[in-house]
């Protein structure tokens, strides 16, 4: 089959690129459907399923990205040593696990483990995978790919926040579990085997399905972070700064808000808020995409992007956790952001660094984030149950949360700004 297949790419001309690009978009759908937006709809479930404090499985969740970004750093690695397709099959596989162990832990180690297994697993179909399926096929136009697969993510967040939800409420935990489980193990094993084994060198075709060109959009410094630490590179830390700022505030409302909206709105309903704000991140990823096209400068549309989410936060804090109309507007605005803060810092890094460096900035910058958002939700839930128990309502805590969410937000923005002035002082 790999023979046949190599052979069929050369014949027929057709770029094997869109395919892997087609695979990467199916990938992410079930990546972030189950290990980034899934985790505030398990809070709920799990905390009115076992009467466990909302601390507790909070910080269960922190133990899940945080699992995550440890599995983050390694990844390169792994990916050098056995494959793409091996290390995403894996992946799968322990996530489903986890899952699993999700709707069932009898007992606090055991949601735990499963936690461990999740944060595990779903990095593996996260970012720091994407870009590594994505980068050997496409150079001149990653922008545009990247785009498109990350598109994934949020449509994993469209259609998986109301089926967990729904799955959750008619059936139970476990039934949503199997019935997630038992379609997108197959089918990511079966994309591995097929799809994310193959490379430009093994198929005989060349990044972008052209010949090698110089890229006349995004020139980079000629040694840009080659010489110097990248811990000692001014642009490389307010990246790394914004992204984790940026997924921290992210992590941390959204983990939390689905438990805001049920009682304004129901399980049903609020999962289709949260389904909204994941449909908003699709459309501000295109505009996004659209406005980098037209040769703005990426940190440019990076702060349009933090700003926008800024405001959404403003507007939920001006809700007072109540007003349903404005916490439907607040969280589009916030969700229209969403997408960007992971798909922007690679777009970023591809034009602030050398090819050779964009990968390790990438990764390390990915593990820097996601080492630290994995405490948004123990942070947020604290802040939120500390303020619901000092005024004895939920209310407060609700409008805690947007609080701190705005505050993080604003912190992400002034990282990028200075970023982008040494980038400017030295251009």
């Amino acid at each position: 089959m790999t023979i046949a297949a190599s052979e069929t790419g050369r014949k027929s001309g057709v770029f094997f690129g869109r395919y892997v690009l087609a695979a990467a978009f199916v990938l992410a759908i079930f990546g972030w459907g189950a290990g980034f937006y899934g985790p505030p709809v398990f809070l709920s479930a799990v905390v009115a399923r076992t009467g466990w404090s909302v601390e507790f499985v909070s910080a269960t969740v922190t133990v899940h990205f945080l699992c995550g970004a440890l599995v983050i750093a390694f990844l390169p690695r792994l990916f050098r040593r056995f494959g793409v397709a091996r290390v995403v099959g894996v992946g799968v596989l322990v996530l489903a696990a986890g899952l699993i162990g999700w709707s069932l832990a009898p007992t606090p180690w055991v949601l735990v483990v499963a936690a461990v297994c999740t944060g595990a697993g779903w990095v593996t179909m996260g970012a720091a995978a994407l870009n590594a399926i994505i980068a050997p096929w496409f150079v001149r136009t990653r922008p545009k790919a990247l785009s498109m697969a990350y598109n994934g993510a949020s449509l994993g967040g469209v259609i998986m926040s109301p089926l967990w939800a729904g799955l959750i409420a008619r059936y139970s935990f476990f039934v949503a579990a199997i019935v997630v489980v038992t379609v997108m193990v197959p089918v990511v094993l079966l994309l591995s085997g097929l799809v994310f084994a193959r490379t430009p060198e093994r198929m005989g075709q060349s990044p972008d399905g052209e010949p090698p060109v110089p890229d006349p959009v995004a020139p980079r410094p000629a040694d840009h972070a080659a010489a110097t630490s990248l811990w000692r590179d001014r642009s490389f830390l307010t990246l790394a700064g914004a992204m984790a700022l940026g997924l921290f505030a992210q992590i941390g409302l959204l983990t939390h808000l689905f438990s805001v909206l049920v009682p304004r709105m129901g399980d049903q309903t609020a999962g289709w808020v949260m389904a909204s704000i994941t449909a908003a991140s699709i459309a501000g990823r295109f505009v996004a995409g659209r406005i980098i096209s037209s040769g703005v400068d990426r940190r440019t549309v990076a702060c349009l992007s933090y700003g926008v989410q800024l405001a959404g936060s403003l507007v939920l804090v001006a809700s007072g956790g109540v007003h349903v109309p404005l916490l439907l507007v607040g969280s589009i605005l916030f969700g229209s952001g969403v997408g960007n803060a992971t798909s922007l810092p690679p777009l970023i890094a591809q034009q602030e660094f050398t090819e050779r460096n964009t990968q390790r900035a990438v990764a390390t910058a990915i593990a820097i984030a996601q080492g630290t958002y994995a405490f948004a939700p123990v942070a947020f839930g604290v802040l939120v149950g500390a303020s619901s128990a000092t005024i004895g309502s939920s209310v407060p805590g609700a409008t805690a949360l947007f609080v701190a969410a705005a505050l993080v937000q604003a912190f992400a923005v002034g990282s990028v700004l200075i970023g982008r002035r040494r980038k400017t002082e030295v251009s």
